[in-house]
């Protein structure tokens, strides 16, 4: 893997220099603020107010079990994968810090299932064009941001934020893959013995 044999350390630095030689006092507080955004502080508390809106406001249950399923799946596979590759945190200029294991991106994972399970749930009851241009931009905003401050931080390797987002790209297609297939199921008129 090219985890394992730092084959990643030139394309890593180089980025890691560009974005750290962004810092200032402004871009450290968004930097900050972007990522209590996409902690686990932030990230369940709305996380259980959508469930409550899915579950008892819209009555959408099949939606409710894909965004925590999808969450809890995500969460639960980046720490296994931590635990796997044991990738220690960058040894650079630190503007916070952060426990743990590096790889893959735990932050950058929860960013991009979270906001894209949103966005796919919203499209469905948006028609209006323009409102579904800004809500794809600004979750991929949110998404590209919140792995961008992790790495401005100095707390993630850009790979680490690359391969939180790959793996969740993954995850989240298999739950709308099974997603659909339950819905198509369901759907489909029992036949009669």
């Amino acid at each position: 893997m090219l985890v394992e044999h730092d084959q990643l350390k030139q394309f890593d630095t180089s980025i890691i220099s560009t974005v750290q030689g962004w810092e200032n006092d402004t871009l450290t507080k968004i930097a900050k603020f972007l990522t209590l955004i996409g902690s686990s502080v932030v990230l369940i508390p709305a996380l259980l107010v959508l469930a409550a809106i899915l579950f008892i406001y819209l009555k959408h249950r099949k939606e409710l079990v894909l965004l925590l399923g999808g969450m809890l799946g995500s969460t639960l596979l980046n720490h296994v994968i931590k635990v796997i590759y044991k990738r220690a945190r960058p040894d650079i200029h630190r503007l916070a810090e952060q426990a743990g294991y590096s790889y893959p991106s735990g932050h950058s994972m929860a960013a991009f299932t979270f906001y894209f399970l949103i966005t796919y749930l919203l499209w469905r009851h948006i028609h209006l064009r323009r409102w579904r241009i800004a809500l794809l931009l600004f979750s991929a905003c949110m998404i590209i941001c919140i792995g961008l401050a992790r790495v401005y931080l100095g707390v993630h390797y850009p790979s680490d934020v690359l391969a939180g987002y790959w793996v969740s790209a993954c995850w989240v297609a298999l739950c709308l893959r099974l997603f659909r297939g339950s819905s198509r199921t369901l759907a489909q008129p029992r036949t009669q013995m």
